[in-house]
């Protein structure tokens, strides 16, 4: 728990970096037009949602630095790994 706090917590542009690697996922799977892949729209969705994190915490650390508790975490984390793992699940299966 410790290296996703380190990770992304007041740091907007590792979680863009997750963000551009579901994005560049859904790119390449829409060139290459694998008919292996079922769902590339799941890693563009995801990508998205990552991406709206990303915002998020950047509002959360320009606006309230100082902020030591972060209860909005509780949420969004187990739905953005439940998301991710997900949307590489269905996308691969």
């Amino acid at each position: 728990m410790n290296l996703l706090t380190q990770l992304f917590v007041g740091n907007p542009q590792n979680i863009l970096v997750i963000s551009g690697l579901f994005f560049v996922g859904y790119f390449g799977q829409k060139l290459t037009k694998t008919t292996a892949i079922k769902r590339p729209r799941l890693l563009l969705v995801t990508a998205i949602i990552w991406m709206l994190y990303a915002g998020w915490e950047e509002l959360i650390r320009v606006n309230s630095p100082e902020t030591n508790i972060r209860v909005d975490l509780l949420i969004l984390w187990p739905l953005l790994i439940i998301l991710s793992v997900w949307a590489l699940l269905r996308t691969f299966r």
